[in-house]
């Protein structure tokens, strides 16, 4: 791929192509982004495919000033907490319809489903600003600067979100496995 400042450069002077490969290049951390935030692999999916064209769209309007991984993170993270506002759930995935299909395309050694499972689901009862910064930060690599930017907060602000999570977290799942 050529560097990402080229090839925004392209798309702008309309190559569609050229974005073809900004796709290719972030369309499976993203997804993967959203299924951690959702748990549900077809809603990550859609909403991947809505961040991907508000992206589009906005490379041709405006420039951003955040680094352009940090605004494509940015347009899908808050894509997930509209969807949230919108269906005004409590948390973002009943887990009554967990298929072997999500458990299979998390990261895991094979034969650790039960585990996989446990893990989710105390996962997605973090607190969702928590949990955002932690899937952020732990799942896709990202450093708190990184993360701090997408989500427009401080670093210090990521920090705490992200060590209360993991305590909370801990907490969660320590409890399940008790039970």
């Amino acid at each position: 791929m050529l560097g990402e400042a080229q090839v925004i450069a392209l798309v702008r002077t309309g190559d569609i192509d050229a974005f073809a490969e900004i796709i290719e290049h972030y369309q499976v951390p993203i997804i993967r982004y959203l299924y951690r935030l959702t748990g549900d692999y077809e809603v990550a999916q859609d909403l991947a495919q809505d961040t991907f064209l508000q992206a589009y769209k906005g490379i041709l309007k405006t420039k951003s000033e955040l680094s352009f991984k940090a605004w494509l993170y940015r347009i899908a993270t808050n894509n997930a907490l509209q969807l949230r506002r919108r269906k005004r759930l409590l948390s973002f995935i009943p887990f009554t319809d967990l298929r072997k299909s999500d458990i299979s395309t998390m990261e895991a050694p094979p034969g650790c489903a039960e585990e996989r499972i446990a893990i989710k689901e105390a996962l997605l009862k973090v607190p969702d600003k928590q949990r955002t910064c932690m899937v952020l930060h732990f799942v896709e690599g990202l450093k708190y600067r990184e993360i701090a930017e997408i989500l427009g907060i401080s670093e210090e602000a990521v920090r705490k979100r992200v060590a209360r999570g993991s305590r909370e977290f801990r907490k969660i799942y320590n409890a399940e496995e008790v039970e």
